[in-house]
């Protein structure tokens, strides 16, 4: 008697939620606010569509929003 095969391994996601947050909250801390904006609201999008937590996207717009106040503060200072 042999034992039946194990079934295969699921085949890896494309998990946008993650790319899409990890990239606005590097993009909008380091250099482009705007763009990091951009990248929340697509890692928001996506989350809510595949029934994921948006916890990337939250963390996005609060390193955005660091980014809008650090680029005032610096505009002030000139």
């Amino acid at each position: 008697m042999s034992a039946p095969y194990p079934p295969p391994p699921p085949a890896p996601s494309n998990d946008r939620t993650t790319l899409w947050g990890v990239l606005g909250i590097v993009i909008g801390l380091i250099c482009c606010w705007p763009l990091g904006l951009l990248f929340a609201f697509l890692s928001f999008r996506e989350a809510r569509k595949v029934g994921k937590q948006p916890t990337l996207a939250y963390i996005a717009f609060a390193c955005c929003a660091i980014g809008i106040i650090w680029n005032i503060i610096y505009a002030a200072n000139r």
